[in-house]
């Protein structure tokens, strides 16, 4: 099965082993940039995780698709960034049919039920995530591990989300048992931070782009 001339074994769910630690990193990632790497960077390092899926998908439901680039071309691009061996780009929702993250977390949850995953979001998503289909069902599927972002670094504070399962936050120092923690749960996660955005690259505006 190809689609967009994308290889196909982006489009089937890695490969993991029983008992691994496996963080969930999602987005359109139109285009990727090294502000994506650095959350996956922490992710790895924090949470010591043993794989993290680099999850390239089709499209944001929340967003427009106008501007949305190939998915072989934001898959690519993706490759090009993110060079740890543990980061396994992959594009396997294209396959599933689906739209939405809940979704989408109930079927890798059906097909590997003996891995530990986490869903690794940054902050700056935490403001609309409350707008996400069925995002209290997210947060009962894995824990959520939030990566600090530009700006959004007070949003765990004020977010639906947050406030909605305060009594789930599990402290930062203990960032790296998350894993063990029944969901609802979750951590807030501190660290260096990188000031691009996609939007921004688009748009040209992005420090050290042109136009």
């Amino acid at each position: 099965m190809v689609i967009e001339n994308v290889d196909r074994h982006y489009l089937r769910m890695p490969h993991s082993e029983r008992g691994m630690v496996v963080g969930l990193f999602g987005g359109s990632f139109n285009p990727p940039h090294q502000g994506h790497a650095l959350v996956a960077e922490i992710a790895l390092k924090r949470l010591g995780l043993d794989q993290l899926w680099w999850m390239v998908t089709p499209g944001n439901p929340l967003k427009s698709r106008n501007q949305l680039a190939p998915l072989a071309e934001r898959i690519a691009e993706s490759e090009r960034i993110a060079p740890d061996p543990r980061v396994k780009v992959t594009a396997f929702e294209q396959t599933l049919g689906v739209s939405y993250t809940a979704n989408t977390l109930a079927r890798v949850k059906a097909r590997n039920p003996h891995v530990h995953f986490i869903w690794i979001m940054g902050a700056d998503s935490l403001q609309t995530f409350h707008k996400w289909q069925k995002w209290q069902e997210i947060a009962r599927t894995f824990p959520i591990a939030v990566i600090d972002r530009p700006g959004a670094t007070l949003s765990f504070l004020s977010s639906k989300m947050t406030r909605t399962f305060d009594f789930a936050r599990v402290d930062e120092d203990d960032a790296r048992v998350l894993w063990k923690k029944p969901a609802p749960a979750w951590t807030f996660i501190h660290g260096p931070r990188s000031g691009l955005s996609s939007t921004a690259i688009r748009n040209g505006s992005a420090p050290g782009s042109s136009e």
